[in-house]
C-alpha cells in the first residue's frame, strides 16, 4: 500500500536543541512503521538541518523521491520559547523550503492514498502544485487531517481540504473553528456532519477526534456514526498523536474496510504515542506488532 503525504518538514527548535517532525512526517513514518510504503512530498534548504532532515527521514524508512533540496532557502523551523510561566510559544518560519514544493504532473508510482493538511498550502506554489497532482494522477482514497495551525490558515485553504479529500480527520477543537469559517457558526458536532457531507459530496468519511473522549466517524454514504472511547492512559505528550491515529486507521481502512475495527487500533496506536514524549517512539514498531493484525 503507497502513501504519499503531502507538506512540511519541520525541526522544532528548542535553543540549541532540535527535534524533527511536521504532520506529514509524523503520518508517513508510522504508515511505514505499519508495514505501507510512505513517500514523502516536501523541500529542505541545502543547510545542516536539510541534510539532517534527509538522513532521519531515510532512517524512518521513508522514500525521499519527491523531497526536493532547494538554495536559497533554510529548511523549516518552528522556533519555541517559554515565557515567564514556562508557557511555550511557537514562531512557524514563513518563507522557508516547505513553501516551494515542486513534483512532476505525472507521478512515478501509483498511490492507494494521498495526504495533505492545511499548514503547506499557505504558499500558492504549493496549492497549484497539489492541484496539478491532483488533476493528474489517480488516488484510492485522498485523506485530510486539517491540522490547523493559526494564523496559517483561511477559509480558502481549508475548504480545499474539504472538497478534495474522500477521507476528513478533524479534532474537536478544530471543529468550531472550521464551522465558523464555512457556515459563519459554531456548529455541534451531530449537524456538523450532515453540512459538511451535503456541501462537500467527494467525502466519505469524517473522522472527528476527541482526546480522553474518544473519537467518531461518520460514514457519509450510508449516514451511520460509528464511536470509539479512548484508550485509558497517562499523557506525556499529546505531539504526534493525530498523525499517528490517521496512518493507523488509513493502514486498517485500506486493508480490511472495517471502519469499527480501524477506529480501534488506532486509538491504541494514539494512545500508546501520548504516553511517550516523542512523537515516533523508539518502540513504536514493537507495539504494533503485539496489538495491530498482520
Amino acid at each position: 500500500m503507497n502513501l504519499l503525504s503531502f507538506g512540511e518538514i519541520i525541526w522544532d527548535s528548542y535553543g540549541d536543541s532540535y527535534t524533527i517532525g511536521g504532520a506529514p512526517l509524523n503520518l508517513a513514518a508510522h504508515y511505514a512503521i505499519q508495514g505501507g510504503d510512505a513517500w514523502l512530498a516536501s523541500a529542505v534548504g541545502n543547510d545542516v538541518l536539510g541534510t539532517r532532515a534527509t538522513e532521519h527521514i531515510k532512517a524512518l524508512g521513508l522514500k525521499t523521491d519527491y523531497v526536493s533540496v532547494l538554495d536559497g532557502l533554510q529548511t523549516g523551523e518552528c522556533v519555541v520559547t517559554l515565557d515567564e510561566k514556562s508557557v511555550p510559544k511557537y514562531n512557524i518560519l514563513e518563507n522557508v523550503a516547505y513553501d516551494q514544493i515542486s513534483l512532476p504532473v505525472t507521478l512515478n508510482q501509483t498511490f492507494d492514498v494521498i495526504a495533505f493538511g492545511t499548514l503547506a498550502l499557505r504558499s500558492k506554489q504549493n496549492v497549484e502544485a497539489l492541484e496539478c497532482i491532483l488533476r493528474n494522477n489517480t488516488f484510492g482514497e485522498i485523506y485530510t487531517d486539517l491540522n490547523i495551525r493559526p494564523p496559517f490558515y483561511s477559509k480558502e485553504s481549508i475548504e480545499f481540504c474539504l472538497a478534495n479529500a474522500t477521507i476528513v480527520k478533524i479534532s474537536d477543537e478544530e471543529l468550531p473553528l472550521v464551522t465558523l469559517q464555512l457556515f459563519g457558526k459554531n456548529v455541534a458536532c451531530a449537524d456538523a456532519y450532515d453540512l459538511i457531507a451535503q456541501n462537500y459530496p467527494k467525502i466519505k468519511l469524517i473522522l472527528i477526534t476527541q482526546g480522553e473522549m474518544g473519537s467518531t466517524c461518520y460514514d457519509c454514504q450510508n449516514k451511520k456514526i460509528y464511536t470509539c472511547k479512548a484508550e485509558p492512559v497517562t499523557a506525556v505528550s499529546t505531539v504526534g498523536a493525530g498523525d499517528s491515529y490517521g496512518a493507523t486507521f488509513l493502514t486498517q481502512y485500506l486493508k480490511a474496510n472495517d471502519i469499527m475495527l480501524s477506529m480501534a487500533l488506532a486509538s491504541k496506536v494514539s494512545a500508546f504515542v501520548v504516553s511517550h514524549q516523542e512523537a515516533i517512539p523508539n518502540d513504536t514498531k514493537e507495539f504494533i506488532k503485539r496489538v495491530v493484525p498482520t
